[in-house]
């Protein structure tokens, strides 16, 4: 295929920004299928805490198809260069059968290793260093990773700073491949792609990020959704390594916290977890990244515009 053939879409932003609802509608639209770039919904169970929102992969009663949802057990690892890998199988599969790719996703290491193409280190696991780093805190982690890689540790954003599984798994690919970063490898890059943004001011995204919350909380059963994962052998410590919703509920389950103890930081912990989104985005804008932020009173009609234009 050539370049002008190889097009895909994504629709990237923070939490509860609205983003699936818009790449569902786009893909009816488009004769599209949607590529979830999120770090968490990978994981089978993992439903409501994720946001999968699976019932909603339909228009108008026509499912829309979607990749890399529900692939993994949660007590499996699962990281950046394995996502990777299956993106692009599924995008190669997507153009292969001249359907519109739509990435979609919040997760900023995931959406930039698939757009633009980091040339990652196929270091397979490394069980008994995995052992050893395990037993350090995030800032140990962080402090060995900063001594053996400092140009890497200075890459990262703060919410990869504070993520135990990815900072073991940054060390283990350094200390076994000592030269590897994660550098871009522009010679690959063979899609065009048109990346749409969708976001809010902070205080309305703030609101919506509580409203979305209690709604999961008082009627769509997360609690009981974090308990069944524990009961089918997902341990304390690796829901603890999932953050946000699993972190703090497992922590009013094992009485912790209290209910309301619970909410409030959850809370907090979304709300910080968006801001860091919004920062990520902005400094891949300015790495060079264009990004067509979209005007949320109509976000549907201005991405259809800008896709006609695009395609």
């Amino acid at each position: 295929m050539t370049n002008n053939i190889n097009k895909a879409v994504a629709v990237v932003g923070p939490t509860a920004a609205g983003k699936t609802k818009l790449a569902i509608a786009l893909a009816h639209k488009y004769q599209g299928e949607i590529i979830s770039a999120d770090s968490r919904q990978v994981y089978k169970g993992m439903d409501i805490g994720t946001g999968k929102d699976l019932d909603d992969y339909y228009n108008n009663g026509q499912p829309i198809s979607y990749h890399l949802i529900d692939i993994v057990e949660p007590t499996k690892n699962f990281d950046v260069a394995n996502y990777q890998r299956l993106a692009r199988q599924a995008l190669a599969d997507i153009l292969n059968r001249q359907r519109l790719p739509i990435v979609v996703g919040g997760s900023g290491l995931y959406l930039q290793a698939l757009i633009d193409n980091y040339q990652l280190s196929p270091v397979p696991p490394d069980n008994a260093l995995r052992q050893k780093l395990e037993k350090l805190s995030v800032q140990e982690l962080y402090q060995k990773l900063t001594e053996v890689s400092p140009a890497l540790a200075n890459k990262l954003n703060n919410s990869d700073r504070h993520n135990h599984r990815r900072l073991i798994r940054y060390l283990e690919i350094i200390l076994n491949k000592p030269a590897n970063s994660l550098p871009r490898d522009n010679s690959q890059n063979i899609i065009n792609w048109l990346i749409l943004g969708i976001d809010y001011p902070m205080e309305i995204l703030e609101q919506r990020i509580y409203d979305r919350l209690i709604q999961r909380l008082e009627n769509e059963d997360m609690i009981e959704e974090v308990y069944r994962l524990h009961e089918q052998g997902v341990d304390w410590r690796r829901l603890e390594s999932f953050g946000l919703e699993y972190r703090f509920i497992s922590r009013y389950l094992r009485e912790q916290l209290d209910y309301d103890q619970m909410v409030e930081q959850l809370y907090i912990a979304i709300r910080q977890f968006a801001k860091r989104q919004k920062t990520w985005f902005k400094r891949w804008e300015k790495q060079g990244r264009e990004i067509h932020w979209l005007n949320t009173n109509n976000p549907l009609q201005e991405a259809e515009s800008l896709i006609d234009q695009f395609l």
